[in-house]
């Protein structure tokens, strides 16, 4: 057991931690919005500009495990600082970008900062924060991941609605300037396992994430499915060469180690599960919104904020009680909460009321709040402390791969039943929710 930091230091390292984990988990997602004005402005068709989003997503996909592993062995503190700061001057660079090319190649210089963010975060939470208060830890980074996520539709349209898009970019120079100085003086030097970093592994780590996510994206975009379909068959069958690497070695570079541990692989399954069914709802709800309802995006962004609100207001209490009570009970009462609020959301649909859809959203909000923390709690704490970046790296993992899917789910809806996508979508969502709730009552030992 550990004492984390002392007061002021601890909230002030915790703040360095949510401004940097704030500006990697929106520039995940934030430039969808502004995709179409940033065709026009370089000149380049819209199939194009997909590029802009794929670069970023696949970098910080497949170097997520690989920068987790190194913060085990070189520090969670140095990784994050120079992921912070490679950030930081990738975001300068895009927002200086005159051509495709080059604002692809500092995204996916971008994606790779952020992953050196996102891959320790929660790694660096277990010593920021004394062991008996973890949970408490735990849930104010959820409230920042989980707002983060929510918020980005709503942010983007508020900086465009003033601004040109290359401000999406260039706001983050001068607060991740600040958040290196933070970092430097207040983030804790950790213990450090050394050993060395298996360069196969990181290749098929590469190989198995890349292709399976270029797949599951290109499942919904491609006229012809047989490229990703077999795209989604090489990633297993890599994978499972991956896995099998994995077993005979001391230190994965994929934590198989704690894969094994019944606790920590059904946290990570519910934590992809419940994802991907808010990515499902965050994606659907903003075309019915504006095709259904005929807001504005501005409108559509203000519409949606009580999710990230509601998600911000539970989830520190969230935390809290997991410190005292099952937090595998605490997650599978928060999904059922979010499953029946996504239920109530679809039934909803054919009768389009802005009142009742904003306290529908509010419920689903709460119940996702309240899951994320205790889970996130469950993933971490579960984890042998010298294994902590290895937890932290599958945890932001099982995330990406969450929202991929559902958002590729979406695009199947979308391209298959047009007229009824939204409906279909949330009670896919609703569906996804309460399969996860039952998982994460198997862990009442917990």
């Amino acid at each position: 057991m550990h004492h984390g930091l002392p007061n002021p230091q601890r909230l002030l390292a915790f703040t360095t931690l949510a401004m940097a984990t704030t500006m990697a988990v929106l520039d995940g997602s934030i430039v969808n919005v502004a995709l179409p004005t940033i065709a026009r402005d370089l000149a380049i068709a819209p199939a194009d500009s997909v590029w802009i989003i794929n670069a970023f997503q696949l970098a910080v996909t497949v170097s997520l495990l690989p920068l987790s592993a190194l913060g085990d062995s070189l520090g969670y503190r140095r990784v994050y600082w120079a992921g912070l700061a490679a950030f930081t001057v990738a975001s300068l660079a895009c927002a200086l970008a005159p051509s495709l090319a080059a604002l692809t190649l500092a995204r996916l210089s971008q994606g790779l900062g952020a992953a050196g963010i996102m891959s320790v975060n929660i790694a660096l939470v277990r010593f920021i924060y004394p062991s008996s208060r973890l949970g408490q830890g735990v849930g104010n980074m959820a409230v920042v991941v989980a707002v983060a996520s929510a918020a980005s539709p709503t942010v983007a349209a508020a900086i465009l609605s003033i601004a040109s898009w290359r401000w999406l970019f260039l706001i983050n120079a001068p607060i991740g300037a600040a958040a290196l100085v933070m970092a430097a003086r207040t983030l804790p030097a950790t213990p450090r396992a050394r050993h060395p970093l298996d360069p196969v592994s990181v290749v098929l780590n590469a190989l198995t994430f890349g292709l399976f996510i270029t797949g599951v994206d290109g499942i919904g975009d491609s006229a012809n499915l047989s490229i990703p379909v077999a795209e989604i068959i090489a990633a297993a069958l890599i994978g499972a060469f991956f896995v099998r690497r994995q077993l005979g070695l001391a230190t994965p570079l994929l934590p198989v180690d704690l894969l094994r541990r019944p606790v920590f692989a059904l946290s990570l399954a519910t934590s992809i599960s419940s994802f991907a069914a808010q990515s499902l709802a965050l994606v659907a709800l903003p075309f019915f919104f504006e095709g259904a309802l005929g807001r504005s995006p501005a409108q559509t962004g203000l519409m949606m904020t009580p999710w990230p609100v509601a998600t911000a207001l539970i989830a520190p209490l969230a935390g809290r009680l997991a410190d005292r009570y099952i937090p595998g009970l605490l997650g599978s009462a928060g999904l059922t909460v979010m499953g029946a609020g996504l239920v109530l959301l679809a039934s909803q649909v054919g009768e389009p009321g802005i009142t009742s859809l904003v306290w529908r959203l509010a419920i689903c909000g709460l119940g996702f709040g309240f899951f994320q923390s205790p889970n996130n709690r469950l993933i971490i704490g579960s984890a042998p402390p010298e294994r902590s970046g290895g937890a932290a790296g599958l945890q932001s993992s099982g995330r990406l791969i969450g929202q991929s899917f559902g958002t590729a789910l979406m695009a199947v809806a979308f391209g298959r039943a047009p007229e009824h996508a939204t409906a279909i979508a949330l009670w896919t969502a609703a569906g996804l929710t309460f399969l996860g709730a039952c998982a994460s009552g198997l862990r009442r030992s917990a």
